[in-house]
């Protein structure tokens, strides 16, 4: 079966999902991480999307040892690449002059049902 994806990393890691059994017609939350070198331009950049009605949160981490702060934006909906890379792409707008970087996305599993 021929790969339904781009061959890029969401399109990997859709594809990962789907060969687990995830039933990627089904929405839900999705934690996009997005990573800043301070704790001001994350705060500003968390402030943002909280006003927009999303659910935020800000921590540092050091995951990204020169972006040492993280921010997660959570977004409901279904996980198709074309989604994923559209909020990537808001989200990238606003953090660039920020300082700030996408640092991938997650989310939990919505198994097929038999």
């Amino acid at each position: 079966m021929a790969n339904p994806f781009p061959s890029d990393d969401n399109g990997r890691v859709l594809l990962r999902m789907q060969e687990n059994g995830d039933d990627l017609a089904k929405p839900r939350d999705i934690d996009f991480t997005v990573v800043f070198p301070g704790q001001s331009s994350a705060v500003a950049f968390a402030d943002y999307f909280r006003r927009s009605g999303y659910k935020v949160s800000v921590e540092k981490t050091g995951s990204v040892p020169e972006l040492p702060w993280d921010v997660i934006v959570v977004k409901h909906m279904i996980p198709s690449h074309n989604e994923i890379a559209e909020f990537e792409n808001t989200l990238s707008d606003f953090a660039s002059p920020l300082g700030g970087r996408n640092d991938g996305w997650g989310c939990f599993a919505q198994p097929t049902r038999h």
